[in-house]
């Protein structure tokens, strides 16, 4: 009789698949490592192009580069360097763009309001960028503690509507009596020794509220409409969302004179709706409910028809000269015509003589130095923060993160449009912010904190079981 042959493997030996799976598991091992690593060559290069431009801004208005100023900077670098650890021990699979977009938006920023500064003879605690810097640091810090304390960014969904609750009273803050300040808008809060906008923190409370509120409604809005011109329209039922949200954006522009504020929180809430239901007649219903709310706003309120006035006949010398009228804009305008395609040089320009050059007018400012060119590599740096942001929403498992992370994503998206379109002459300005570029510690604070909640969702999108070797 013929014996069986002995298929026992020799001690020691392993199968192929279990070969195939020991090398899948490493990859998974090194995939977060890769990320990492990414990110910080990436940072580098963002210290470098901040470096330069502050160096350069020197070279170009005093001659000689400033030490003390550069150590100053030298802080912040720590700082981000210190999140970038945070990121390896409690994010490791956390998007490696979003950190240094967010980095070299910030430096630039500073970079131009430093530049104003020495233009204008602001020096110390008095000036724009001593106190960005500081600001600057307190927002980084910020972001450090939500990405070690925020583990699981799914405990907000518990507090939804708290966080709308949170929203709505920020928003009123600047209207009760003794808080407020007489600022052109009443948006400002005053509390002795400082002031902040309540509502750049509001919008992200709003954000959360809106993912929230859109997860546990969503089947009622999805519900079977009219079908009419190709498109299947919401009942009327599922309008009261939508409505109840307009007039409060109404209201905020008719009680602060905040044109800005309220067209931000009635398009992020439309895009995210449109991103809960998928259903384009959402987006159509929104836009012409804007475009009433504008129109109607234009007509009642003298604060908003100024505006328009501003932007359809800003040349006119009558329109020019007029308190409040467009100087500002017609100046900013003549700004970036003298940039060109090159502009002029870091501290060559004068962009110091458009009023609010540092905060309002800081793209304007960056377009007459950088030019054309400069403008869009800037431009390009929020486009791919946004697509970042939207493809961490796009990869998310569960639907309130999908919808926080393209919400507050859009936010950013949509607050550099009626920026750069106000600063363009392309719709009405606003008196919103540059994200990240303008001088204003609120706004610095709430786009860092943006940008550590998008590193935590990533970190939970991108996340796989571990396995460990030993």
């Amino acid at each position: 009789m013929t014996a069986a042959p002995n298929t026992t493997k020799p001690s020691g030996q392993d199968s192929p698949s279990t070969d195939t799976a020991v090398l899948r598991a490493l990859r998974r091992i090194r995939v977060p490592q890769t990320q990492r690593n990414r990110e910080l060559f990436l940072l580098i290069f963002a210290f470098l192009v901040n470096g330069s431009a502050i160096a350069l801004v020197q070279l170009g208005t005093m001659g000689a580069i400033d030490a003390a100023f550069l150590f100053y900077c030298g802080a912040l670098i720590v700082l981000v360097l210190a999140m970038h650890i945070v990121l390896r021990l409690f994010a490791r699979d956390a998007d490696p763009f979003v950190l240094p977009i967010a980095t070299i938006l910030t430096g630039l920023g500073i970079a131009m309001i430093y530049r104003i500064d020495i233009a204008v003879e602001l020096g110390g605690w008095d000036a724009y960028s001593t106190k960005q810097l500081a600001w600057a640091a307190i927002a980084i810090v910020g972001a450090i503690a939500i990405v070690i304390l925020l583990r699981n960014y799914r405990v907000l969904f518990r507090y939804t509507y708290i966080f709308g609750l949170a929203g709505i009273v920020l928003l009123i803050l600047p209207i009760i009596p003794g808080l407020g300040t007489d600022a052109n808008a009443d948006v400002w809060v005053s509390l002795g020794f400082f002031s902040f906008q309540p509502g750049e923190l509001a919008k992200i409370s709003l954000a959360i509220f809106f993912a929230g509120y859109l997860v546990r409604t969503r089947e009622s809005l999805t519900a079977v409409g009219t079908r009419f011109l190709g498109m299947t329209w919401p009942r009327a039922r599922e309008l009261g969302p939508l409505l109840v949200i307009w007039l409060i954006s109404l209201g905020i522009i008719v009680l602060q004179r905040d044109l800005g504020t309220g067209l931000l929180i009635f398009g992020m809430f439309v895009a995210m709706l449109y991103v809960a239901t998928g259903k384009t007649s959402w987006v159509i219903i929104g836009v012409v409910l804007a475009a009433a709310g504008a129109f109607l706003a234009s007509r009642v309120l003298p604060y908003v028809g100024g505006r328009f006035s501003n932007w359809l006949d800003a040349f006119n010398p009558e329109v020019i000269d007029r308190a409040g009228g467009s100087y500002q804009l017609v100046q900013g305008i003549f700004g970036l015509a003298q940039g060109g395609l090159v502009g002029t040089g870091l501290g060559q320009g004068r962009p110091y003589i458009t009023p609010l050059s540092q905060s309002d007018y800081i793209l304007a400012s960056l377009g007459e130095e950088l030019g054309l060119i400069g403008v869009f590599a800037i431009l390009c740096l929020y486009m791919v923060f946004t697509s970042r942001g939207i493809r961490i929403g796009l990869a998310g498992q569960d639907d309130f993160g999908k919808l926080l992370a393209t919400g507050l994503s859009f936010t950013i998206a949509l607050q550099v449009f009626i920026m750069v379109g106000g600063v363009t002459r392309i719709i009405p300005l606003t008196g919103l912010t540059t994200p990240f570029l303008a001088a204003g510690g609120s706004s610095l604070v709430a786009n860092w904190l943006i940008v550590a909640l998008l590193l935590r969702i990533s970190d939970a999108v991108r996340s796989r079981p571990r396995v460990v070797i030993g």
